[in-house]
């Protein structure tokens, strides 16, 4: 009897190590990198000019992600609306201006595009003439990885 207690305890032992072990193990993590990226200029009114970005994200992570929101910025543009200058928006991102990808499996590429990342107006003058404002970006805000 007390060989079969001492053998119970034993493989309990061994059973709570090896869960000890698989928990400690290397964590997979989801890492979505942007591989191609393009911006053009589009006269969204008479006197209004938008930039629109469109592109490529890859997940060159271990594990598939979900709800990849993309979306860009330009650093080189204005806070403030004004005549013949790029500018940008403050408020929080439109529906427009951020494209979400909902599902990325591990080694796969998907394509992006959103608009109105900077905008420019020039009532009664010429418009930004195909010069495209400096320092744009595309970024991945933020995604969510599938535990499997």
């Amino acid at each position: 009897m007390f060989f079969y207690k001492r053998m119970a305890a034993m493989i309990l032992f061994l059973l709570i190590a090896c869960l000890c072990f698989a928990a400690c193990g290397e964590k997979k993590e989801g890492k979505v990198i942007i591989t191609e990226q393009e911006f053009s200029i589009r006269q969204d009114a008479e006197y209004n000019w938008v930039v629109d970005a469109k592109g490529k994200i890859r997940n060159v992570g271990d594990v598939d992600v979900k709800k990849v929101v993309v979306t860009g910025y330009c650093r080189s543009c204005g806070d403030v609306l004004s005549a013949g200058i790029w500018f940008r928006n403050n408020v929080e991102k439109t529906s427009e201006q951020k494209d979400v990808i909902s599902y990325l499996t591990a080694g796969d590429e998907e394509e992006f595009s959103f608009r109105e990342l900077a905008f420019y107006f020039m009532p009664g003058g010429p418009g930004p003439e195909g010069k495209m404002p400096d320092n744009l970006e595309v970024v991945v805000e933020s995604f969510e990885t599938v535990d499997g």
